[in-house]
């Protein structure tokens, strides 16, 4: 599995791209890959603030329901609607057009406690 290694990652599965104060937040190849084919999506109201580690969303699959947990403190600014027509792509591209949600950072200093794209590969060896 190819990691994006301008992206940040977390030890809950999801990754993190950020363009100025912008954060876009998607899960993982490795966690679409285990929760297969997924069939909803429930995602956040545009405009809600969530505070780092908050449940902003759920992804049901096949197999399972999980929590999304957000990364970064900040203001939900845009959902990804392609999403609700085309679950997908949350399986075929989780990790560029299947991003979740785009937030507006509260605290730009919460991206210091994220896992760079080496940390996780090594923490995901840690699961085999």
């Amino acid at each position: 599995m190819k990691l994006n290694s301008a992206y940040k990652y977390t030890k809950d599965h999801e990754w993190v791209d950020i363009e100025g104060e912008i954060a876009t937040i998607g899960i993982t190849a490795h966690a679409a890959e285990q929760l297969g084919d997924v069939v909803f999506i429930e995602f956040p109201e545009v405009g809600s603030v969530f505070d780092k580690g908050d449940v902003f969303g759920v992804v049901e699959s096949v197999k399972a329901a999980v929590d999304c947990y957000i990364p970064v403190s900040g203001e939900i600014v845009e959902i990804n609607e392609d999403l609700e027509s085309a679950l997908e792509i949350m399986n075929d591209d989780p990790e560029n057009e299947g991003w979740i949600i785009k937030v507006r950072l509260a605290d730009t200093s919460e991206l210091d406690e994220l896992l760079s794209a080496d940390d996780y590969a090594e923490y995901l060896s840690t699961l085999e």
